[in-house]
């Protein structure tokens, strides 16, 4: 939020209008924050950490695309060609919550969005891991802005760090709101 000011302000504004200031968030409030959710996700979707999911191995001969993919072949899914792609995402290589917002400005998750993983083998903690996400966002952005200490800059590019990416490091203030 650091790096996106106006978007902060909107998913501040949003909080203020949809629950009183002293409101204890859960998770079902999403469904009165539809731009805050949105921004939620398209952090995670712009954000992604993981470079490639779990490694798979083929149990049978398929032909997938064309391709002759042989049994015992280790599969490794590129996750971040998912997140990126351009055929699903309108702005993939931009910070752009829209990509979660109908045009009436509702909130709708697409099926490329899959930052956990998907399948059989999804994250076990995914569901536990977006109720926190959503509380601890909401829960900070109701009691502060977030900005960088005077006279810096974020810097966004981030670091590739053997299957993870991970952010630059950096300092913010947390001004009460």
């Amino acid at each position: 939020m650091v790096a996106y000011p106006d978007i902060q302000e909107k998913v501040q504004k949003e909080i203020q209008s949809a629950v009183r200031p002293s409101h204890k968030f859960c998770y079902e409030d999403r469904k009165k924050l539809p731009y805050t959710n949105a921004v939620i996700h398209e952090v995670q979707r712009f954000g992604n950490i993981i470079l490639v999911g779990s490694f798979r191995e083929c149990t049978k001969d398929i032909t997938l695309q064309g391709f002759h993919i042989k049994k015992g072949t280790t599969i490794i899914p590129d996750t971040a060609s998912v997140l990126y792609d351009p055929e699903q995402w309108e702005t993939p290589h931009q910070f752009n919550p829209n990509h979660f917002l109908d045009k009436d400005g509702n909130f709708f998750c697409k099926e490329a969005f899959m930052p956990f993983g998907i399948g059989h083998r999804v994250c076990l903690g995914e569901q536990m891991a977006k109720v926190e996400l959503f509380i601890f966002f909401c829960s900070l952005l109701q009691a502060f802005k977030f900005q960088p200490p005077e006279g810096t800059k974020v810097n966004t590019e981030p670091v590739v760090g053997g299957v993870a990416i991970i952010p630059q490091p950096y300092e913010i203030c947390a001004i009460p709101y």
